[in-house]
């Protein structure tokens, strides 16, 4: 996973953290998470998703692995009797067979290998266990940085606008589970969305450095990021606006 996610949890909440808390409860629900079951969150963050499996299942039942440092420390500290482990996807520290269901939230597009990391996550459940993922829509325009990568184009038409990333597409995050070995693959979408009281408001997470969009904000002179926030007021409704956002979602069976 990028490197560019080895920031602040509060940094990512500004960010990312307002949409991915409304996902959690939807995929949640896809992977059919409820009283009983164990279940692992692959790619945790701060523990936006990890918290809503805790209200499900309780924390004893819930675990969770993130490569960000920062991320776990938040994540432990935030939500206290859940084992936070700092691990990539792609090597997963449990044995065979020990979760009901494995989820991945805004995670697989930034697998170093996806397939790989979905055979983990299918590899950590029981037979018959669910591994869900949802990730957004990059692809078709729908995401909530869509509006700052469309401005970032115009002034750049190579730049790495994160469409072409694993399951950023549609159909493509299917592919990637069916490719994982996974059965009875069912694909949907989820939506998402977040209310900001000025320009600045939106503007200003792009400066925290969080993910791809931020480490390109990071790589500009002064006056390519004042161009890019001349081209941006455009592509944004007038304040305050709501931007709202799908992602595929897809589940399937071990």
């Amino acid at each position: 996973m990028t490197a560019a996610f080895g920031v602040a949890a509060d940094a990512y909440d500004r960010f990312m953290g307002r949409y991915s808390v409304r996902l959690s409860p939807q995929l949640a629900d896809l992977a059919g998470v409820r009283e009983g079951m164990r279940v692992i969150d692959v790619g945790c963050g701060p523990g936006a998703l990890t918290g809503e499996l805790v209200e499900r299942v309780g924390a004893p039942n819930v675990v969770a692995v993130d490569p960000s440092k920062s991320f776990v420390e938040a994540a432990r500290e935030r939500l206290p009797g859940v084992d936070v482990r700092i691990a990539p996807a792609e090597k997963i520290p449990y044995p065979d067979d020990c979760f009901e269901a494995a989820l991945a939230q805004l995670v697989v597009h930034f697998m170093d290998d996806p397939v790989a990391g979905l055979r983990e996550m299918a590899r950590v459940c029981v037979a018959g266990g669910v591994v869900a993922a949802c990730v957004w829509d990059h692809g078709g325009g729908r995401g909530p940085l869509s509006p700052f990568w469309d401005a970032a184009r115009e002034l750049d038409p190579d730049v790495d606008d994160e469409s072409a990333r694993a399951g950023a597409r549609e159909g493509h995050l299917g592919e990637l589970f069916r490719a994982a070995g996974l059965r009875e693959v069912q694909e949907t979408e989820l939506e998402s969305s977040s209310t900001y009281d000025s320009f600045d408001d939106w503007w200003s997470v792009f400066e925290l450095g969080v993910g791809p969009a931020g480490a390109y904000y990071g790589s500009l002179d002064d006056a390519q990021r004042a161009a890019l926030r001349k081209h941006a007021v455009a592509h944004v409704p007038d304040a305050p606006f709501t931007l709202e956002a799908r992602a595929w979602a897809v589940r399937g069976l071990r």
